[in-house]
């Protein structure tokens, strides 16, 4: 309930909206309610007058009803559609500011804060269970609050008439907007939230079937995704089946009820009628209008039986609201310093959950324009140092300097406008060579795009492409070869003018020519700009001025290539190993 109070709130910005969409709501409910009260006493009465003769019939006023009956109609259309507009209105407005919102929410959790989510559960939260919150005040909000000030309305209107009657009738309309409502929910709560649960299952392993096809079909694994696929698709039938059964005994239940109240009108106006306390056509009235009154608590049912699924959401969307972020941010960042240094003297960093330190006392020092390697194993730290470099781990212990001023007091944007990371999990989205480019630097213009190409060594290849620029490069580059993405990658780095280069396994997977081609780039990508190279292999690095090997998330070796070499430790084996299978 606490979740649903928490929705309640986010509508507070549109309130003025949410109060017209109910104001017109209540208008459209009462006029179908004088509409059909005033159209039964209308008949009845021309009926009465025209068995009373022709005398009754030049003295009875038909204007005046018939006008009254035209305009309840008329009233009753144009609130409906008014009413349509403005719930909508508040609702894409609600909808346009939670998926912001969250949005905003997500990218700071990004990427460690996201690592135990699965794709296409965040997709299901951040569409599907955002779009279900949408339907809490067009579904619930809205028609719980027209029920309940409507039924008081024309209950008081039948009390005018006959007491008793206003009692039967919001007695009536209690039970069906109360009592039925409340075996809804507790019939739907289950049902309604397994249903969420499934949704979102399905929606990740449908996510992770499309994205690793290839896969599947290789291991002949794609039968048995399509049989869990199936199978969770079957539950939820079986689940959605269930709603609307219970959705359709609350229909019949409304009707049932709606039924009753008139036979009661009936016999109540009908006594009244036989004692002469009350006209004929006054019964009409009685009996059509508890039939109309039902209209306001119709919905009621079903509104609440979607409450269980709508709670359902809001949990999963207010705990990724919630969810702390894995670096706070301070106010401001100060002035970007006039040289670029790093500084790094007993980092310690250990993520949530883990035991061990990932970095354990890391002294570090890079120069600007310095080109370091770092190398080690495995768990080494390396990816530990990326991450807090980049400041998406914060680190508990030590400092981190860049350019002399503390990391922790800079705005993580800020510290990335800095860095150019060009990761070994190369990122290639749905679009043309252009529009991966433009990543980089959306001001560039084509003239600059060719350029980054060259330096990166792929504009021939582009340029063969019938559409150049416009070549698509298919869902996460499944158009083009790993060593083509990974120049392509490179291109985009040299769009992006930074000072400091960071570059994960840059050659990794790659043939011996298109590795040379890479490295080619690398090193005209790399001029003038501090460049940390994060590899685990040796080729190339002889050419760096320094070679850091990190152990157990501290510095274990720091020195030339060559020095390092004959000093015995961690470089010598690994040198040693790459000459022996170099002679394989």
């Amino acid at each position: 309930m606490r979740d649903l109070i928490r929705l309640l709130r986010l509508y507070a910005p549109y309130r003025r909206w949410i109060a017209g969409g109910i104001a017109l709501g209540l208008v459209t409910v009462l006029a179908n309610f004088g509409l059909l009260a005033l159209s039964g006493w209308f008949l009845a009465s021309a009926g009465v007058v025209g068995l009373a003769g022709i005398a009754a019939q030049n003295s009875f006023n038909f204007f005046t009803p018939a006008a009254g009956v035209r305009f309840f109609a008329t009233v009753r259309v144009v609130a409906r559609y008014a009413g349509r507009l403005v719930d909508h209105e508040a609702t894409f407005r609600l909808l346009a500011g939670l998926r912001t919102d969250l949005y905003a929410r997500l990218e700071p959790l990004a990427p460690l804060g996201l690592a135990a989510d699965r794709g296409g559960d965040l997709l299901g939260r951040l569409v599907a269970d955002v779009d279900r919150l949408g339907d809490f005040f067009l579904r619930v909000v809205a028609p719980f609050s027209v029920a309940a000030i409507g039924s008081v309305m024309m209950a008081l209107v039948f009390g005018a008439f006959v007491p008793l009657g206003g009692v039967v009738l919001l007695a009536g309309l209690a039970v069906a907007g109360v009592a039925l409502p409340v075996i809804s929910i507790r019939l739907g709560r289950r049902p309604s939230g397994e249903a969420v649960a499934l949704q979102s299952a399905m929606r990740a392993d449908l996510v992770d079937s499309v994205q690793g096809m290839a896969e599947l079909l290789t291991y002949n694994a794609a039968p048995a995704m399509q049989a869990r696929v199936e199978g969770a698709s079957a539950a939820l039938a079986a689940r959605q089946g269930r709603l609307a059964t219970i959705a359709g005994i609350g229909t019949g239940g409304n009707l049932l009820i709606a039924n009753v109240t008139m036979a009661a009108m009936l016999v109540i106006g009908g006594r009244l009628v036989v004692a002469g306390r009350l006209a004929g056509p006054d019964l009409a009235l009685l009996v059509l209008g508890a039939l109309a009154a039902f209209e306001a608590v119709a919905p009621l049912a079903g509104a609440f039986q979607a409450l269980g699924g709508m709670r359902d959401s809001a949990r999963r969307v207010f705990e990724i609201m919630d969810r702390p972020v894995p670096v706070r941010d301070p106010a401001c960042s100060p002035a970007r310093p006039a040289t670029l240094g790093l500084v790094l003297a007993g980092v310690r960093l250990r993520y949530p959950g883990q035991a061990g330190w990932a970095l354990d006392g890391l002294d570090l020092a890079i120069a600007p324009g310095e080109r370091v390697t770092v190398l080690g194993r495995s768990g080494a730290g390396k990816t530990s140092l990326v991450n807090v470099l980049l400041r998406f781990a914060a680190y508990q212990e030590g400092s981190v300097t860049l350019g002399g001023v503390a990391l922790r007091d800079i705005r993580g944007d800020d510290v990335r406008s800095l860095f150019t990371l060009v990761s070994q999990q190369t990122q290639m989205f749905a679009g043309s060579v252009r529009d991966n480019l433009l990543i980089a630097d959306p001001a560039a213009d084509d003239a600059a795009l060719w350029h980054a190409l060259e330096i990166a060594q792929l504009a021939d290849f582009v340029r063969a492409q019938p559409d150049g620029l416009e070549t698509l490069v298919g869902e996460a580059g499944v158009r083009i070869s790993g060593g083509e993405a990974r120049r392509l990658t490179l291109a985009r780095a040299a769009l992006r003018d930074t000072p400091i280069l960071i570059l994960d396994e840059p050659t990794e997977g790659l043939d011996p020519l298109t590795e040379a081609a890479v490295r080619a780039a690398i090193a005209a990508i790399g001029i003038g700009r501090m460049v940390i190279t994060i590899t685990h292999r040796l080729a190339g690095i002889a050419e760096d001025d320094r070679v850091v090997v990190l152990a157990a998330g501290r510095v274990a070796e720091d020195g030339r290539f060559g020095a390092l070499k004959r000093a015995g430790g961690a470089v010598t084996r690994l040198a040693a190993l790459h000459d022996r299978l170099a002679r394989l």
